[in-house]
């Protein structure tokens, strides 16, 4: 399938089609309707026909999305041709999570090196993958064929760190560390800040429970 040109949000949208189709297969059957795909995603039905049809997909009025075909279409505009090896830097107990999470799932994203500054960590191996000095990121990187890192060091330390990625020759940064960084515009970052999205949701939060108390 030839890649059209979408939004991120159209693309954050379609992973997130994705997982609600393969956790939802039983509930689905053989085909599904916009609106159950909204209804599961909390989106409108609209929404979903249009982020679909940007893809070139397109149901019937009368059955639905085929779901293998809806699946196979979203694994072709969303997925790397082969594996897609990834690395993360900082292996401290939320890089270890991260780790966790992400080995041995059915996904063409990989993970295949760890690094840290700590000499306690740096030889060991942490959910299946061994972790380098950052002294060695640029021939590990170059030698696994990694494009692709997060970053889950403290702020003070991002920037740097992520300087050392791009000299290295990664392109895509997930960024878990609280800070902006300043790179060029030819990388794409995508920030992960927990504490901004606490604070949203407690201000969300304690608005809703003024609205009640009206």
């Amino acid at each position: 399938m030839k890649k059209r040109k979408v939004s991120a949000r159209s693309v954050e949208r379609l992973s997130i089609y994705r997982r609600a189709l393969l956790h939802g297969l039983q509930e689905y059957g053989a085909s599904v309707y916009s609106h159950e795909i909204a209804h599961s995603c909390q989106l409108t039905a609209a929404q979903v026909r249009r982020d679909l049809m940007a893809i070139g997909y397109s149901g019937n009025p009368n059955s639905g999305y085929n779901v293998k075909r809806l699946l196979a279409s979203l694994a072709a505009f969303l997925d790397c041709h082969n594996s897609c090896a990834v690395a993360i830097v900082g292996m401290g107990y939320l890089g270890r999570a991260i780790a966790a999470h992400l080995t041995g799932r059915p996904s063409k994203i990989r993970l295949t090196a760890a690094f840290d500054v700590d000499l306690d960590k740096i030889g060991l191996t942490f959910s299946g993958v061994r972790c380098h000095s950052v002294r060695h990121m640029p021939e590990v990187l170059a030698d696994k064929h990694i494009e692709i890192a997060l970053i889950t060091v403290p702020a003070e330390q991002a920037q740097h760190v992520a300087e050392q990625l791009v000299a290295a020759g990664v392109v895509g940064i997930l960024n878990f560390a609280p800070v902006v960084l300043r790179l060029h515009e030819r990388i794409y970052v995508e920030n992960i800040d927990m504490i901004v999205s606490l604070e949203k949701v407690a201000f969300f939060a304690r608005a809703g429970q003024r609205r009640k108390a009206r």
